[in-house]
């Protein structure tokens, strides 16, 4: 039972990024924050992703605007709360005639602004790490954190320069408006924000739409057998028939179904590539999606393999040992990249649906916490 009442002006409930994000723009405003999460630390999928806060390729509209928005903060807050950005902008190579032709469609859309077309020749000049036979595109827009350290350290300056309180290891068992309570204690506040992330079966519940499930990721972390430098994030074919904005786009559908023809267990598998790499030089490479209500946690070695061949045809690397691998979470199934709730006036319910936390949650908070 709930043996004491606690005060405040907002009560975040999940300590996720879209959590923080929350708890973030209310501090900003000089209100009380409180975060309340079930977990004693991050383990969720939050620190289970590249930590990649992709701007290019989302979905026209307000993703592709949100993650505009929310690179820019990541940017000012990320030197603040002594996270290190390990990489900058965006390289996404062609390997494929028809992927080039995706990337200058692309180009010549508005989220193509600042963005660059590279030729064949010039990746050999500025990017020779990169396999790339049809050219590349470079967008400026990116930036990239590790995702399990720059939680940790975004809610720790959260506590110790915003004065965010954080009650860690306490499940909430009820949300109703001005109230949220858990097995220890009961608070009140004029504003709630529920952020469930990949719950949801819980306090949620009753406000989240029929037919949402979860998406299933497997990714690895690979060590190169001699030095490697990529200072950017990379992306390949695959890409430009899942990421939005380059699918949505007429010039995806002979690419798409190229690869149907060349690489369908791919495509089953929701495999496309992104490529990052760590301070200590390993490289983060994935990811696969499967769709389930509660998704099996046995990855699938097969699959891995998949995404290291699509690996070494965009990457000219040396051997590579594999020295982790695990699975990642992110909820799916809604019809936008990001649910926003409001059952009552000062209670909102926040979800995002397509994985893109890390690349948009700064800006959807700032404009819940904005319309309060």
């Amino acid at each position: 039972m709930s043996s004491s009442s606690e005060s405040f002006d907002l009560v975040v409930v999940g300590a996720g990024i879209v959590g923080l994000a929350h708890a973030l723009m209310g501090a900003r405003r000089g209100w009380r924050v409180a975060v309340v999460e079930r977990d004693r630390r991050c383990v969720g999928a939050s620190i289970r992703n590249f930590g990649f806060v992709t701007v290019t390729g989302q979905r026209a509209g307000d993703t592709w605007r949100r993650a505009h928005r929310s690179a820019q903060v990541w940017a000012d807050v990320a030197p603040q709360a002594g996270i290190e950005v390990l990489q900058r902008g965006l390289w996404v190579g062609a390997s494929r005639a028809a992927a080039a032709e995706v990337l200058q469609a692309f180009h010549a859309t508005e989220m193509g602004r600042d963005c660059e077309l590279v030729t064949p020749a010039a990746v050999l000049q500025r990017a020779p790490w990169l396999r790339a036979a049809a050219g590349a595109l470079y967008s400026p827009h990116e930036l990239r954190v590790e995702s399990r350290e720059a939680i940790p350290r975004l809610a720790a300056w959260l506590a110790e320069t915003l004065g965010v309180q954080f009650f860690n290891g306490e499940a909430v068992l009820t949300v109703e408006p001005g109230r949220v309570t858990t097995a220890r204690r009961r608070f009140e506040a004029e504003r709630i924000a529920l952020c469930p992330g990949t719950d949801l079966t819980g306090p949620a519940l009753p406000w989240l739409p029929a037919g949402l499930r979860l998406s299933r990721l497997q990714m690895l972390r690979l060590r190169p057998r001699s030095p490697v430098q990529l200072p950017s994030p990379v992306m390949a074919d695959l890409s430009l028939v899942r990421y939005a904005g380059y699918a949505d786009l007429p010039e995806s559908q002979p690419l798409l179904r190229q690869l149907q023809q060349e690489c369908p267990d791919s495509l089953a598998h929701g495999i496309h590539l992104i490529a990052v790499q760590s301070a200590d030089g390993s490289l983060v490479v994935g990811d696969s999606h499967h769709e389930d209500a509660s998704p099996e946690p046995f990855a699938s070695d097969a699959v891995d393999e998949l995404i290291l061949g699509h690996l070494h045809e965009a990457v000219h690397l040396p051997a590579c040992d594999v020295v982790e691998r695990w699975t990642g979470v992110y909820p799916t199934g809604h019809s936008q990249d990001a649910l926003i709730e409001a059952p009552a006036p000062g209670l909102r319910v926040v979800l995002v649906t397509s994985g893109t936390g890390a690349s948009t949650a700064f800006c959807i908070a700032e404009e819940v916490v904005q319309a309060w």
